[in-house]
């Protein structure tokens, strides 16, 4: 797989694992976008890429920075992707217990 491929394909399964994360349809997103109900549908299909605009957009929409959307871009399969992943996921008491832990270990 060469590099734009392997771009493509982060930036579509990253608004995949936004949209699962948030529990919000892909034709919700479309929709409150300003889009036709299955044009996100097409991006995360392969079907379409979002204008950079659009992308932007779609980063807005899930509250997060262009540095959070893209993180673990091109360290896939490391621990340190691997430990992102399950941040992203915890809630902020979980987080909080994390945090706790880093602080200790540095001591």
């Amino acid at each position: 797989m060469d590099t734009s491929e392997h771009y493509i394909d982060f930036l579509r399964s990253r608004i995949s694992e936004l949209l699962t994360q948030r529990g919000i349809s892909e034709h919700r997103l479309s929709l409150e976008l300003g889009k036709g109900g299955s044009y996100i549908r097409a991006i995360t299909n392969g079907l379409a890429l979002p204008s950079v605009k659009e992308l932007f957009n779609i980063i807005d929409y899930f509250e997060i920075s262009p540095s959070e959307f893209f993180e673990g871009l091109d360290d896939t399969g490391s621990m340190r992707n691997e430990l992102r992943a399950k941040l992203r996921e915890m809630d902020d008491e979980s987080l909080e217990k994390v945090a706790t832990f880093i602080r200790w270990i540095e001591k």
